[in-house]
């Protein structure tokens, strides 16, 4: 493995790790603060330092895309589950379960085999304009498509929405990769077209994925994970010539691999068991069963929802009693 792709491992891991982090501290945030308005939580220190966890994610993850190919970068995004779990585990005060376990040792694997293929050199060809713009208008079509009313939105939208940020990382690929190429402008035409595109597909595929979270979170969730570095490897596979490493046999790794991977995110995306699930009978007393429902959800997805928790009930009103005995009040 040469040392720009080291480095780019080295970067998506670090960015990972901060997904993660952001995450579970804004399910955190969400849980204490339910009903919160945004001014309230523009005033709670936790709420910037998630803030600030997602933007040097980002950051993070812009950089690995100058130093490894998008069909190593990209699906290298599913650690961010993998990180989640623990993590979401110890902050909701339990025990990691056994189909977490076996759905990170899986995702491992799948990466590992990926990792093996794909850790190509530094990404040196970027796409042109014209490329760039008929990517953009072919996904657009694609989304258009997948949005349409009709039967399962979630799931379609999930797949809307991983397309759109798939492109939008192989879009910000050739925007980095032109920008620091010292032989050209750093600003010129095609960096600020191909910019302009790159945030139109992240808003995008932000406001699809809260669509498509509205029917359920595992399922969608999984979807977004998968097609994400899916779309993303085939611009780079069919435009940018990263190819795989080991010829037939390297292609033949690399399905098994996304096979693997892709069963991993399905086992991490199903619901987890909540505190109440482990505790003993005695300690079940007085549980109610809206808290049930707020730790039904995967930390992450739970995060991404982005959903309040329910409200709690209001008390029945007692109708006032009277002050001398024997006065009947009508219900």
């Amino acid at each position: 493995m040469s040392a720009a792709a080291l480095a780019a491992v080295g970067l998506s891991l670090i960015s990972a790790v901060a997904y993660a982090l952001a995450a579970v501290a804004q399910e955190r945030l969400a849980g204490r603060g339910a009903g919160s308005g945004l001014v309230r939580l523009l005033g709670t220190g936790a709420w910037w330092a998630a803030v600030g966890l997602n933007a040097a994610a980002a950051l993070l993850h812009v950089v690995a895309l100058k130093y490894g190919p998008l069909t190593l970068v990209q699906p290298l995004g599913a650690l961010t589950l993998v990180a989640a779990v623990p993590l979401g585990a110890r902050a909701a005060g339990r025990r990691v379960s056994t189909a977490e376990w076996r759905g990170t040792a899986l995702t491992l694997l799948g990466l590992a085999a990926l990792l093996v293929t794909a850790s190509g050199p530094a990404p040196a060809r970027v796409l042109s304009l014209t490329e760039a713009l008929a990517v953009a208008g072919t996904t657009a079509a694609a989304i258009g498509l997948l949005s349409r009313p009709g039967a399962r939105p979630g799931l379609r939208h999930a797949t809307a929405s991983g397309f759109a940020s798939g492109v939008a990382s192989a879009l910000t690929q050739t925007v980095t990769v032109a920008a620091t190429d010292r032989t050209g402008p750093a600003l010129g035409t095609e960096v600020v077209v191909v910019a302009v595109l790159v945030a139109a597909f992240a808003v995008g595929g932000l406001l699809l994925s809260q669509t498509a979270y509205r029917g359920g979170l595992g399922a969608p969730l999984a979807v977004v994970t998968l097609t994400n570095p899916v779309a993303a490897a085939v611009i780079g596979l069919t435009l940018l010539g990263q190819g795989l490493r080991g010829g037939t046999a390297g292609l033949l790794l690399a399905l098994a691999g996304a096979a693997l991977a892709a069963r991993g995110v399905l086992l991490l995306t199903r619901t987890a068991p909540g505190p109440a699930d482990t505790a003993p009978p005695g300690d079940r007393d007085g549980f109610d069963a809206d808290d049930a429902d707020a730790h039904e959800e995967h930390p992450v997805a739970a995060v991404l929802a982005l959903e309040s928790r329910k409200a709690a009930a209001e008390p029945a009103l007692v109708p006032r009693q009277p002050e001398q005995p024997g006065h009947l009040t009508a219900l």
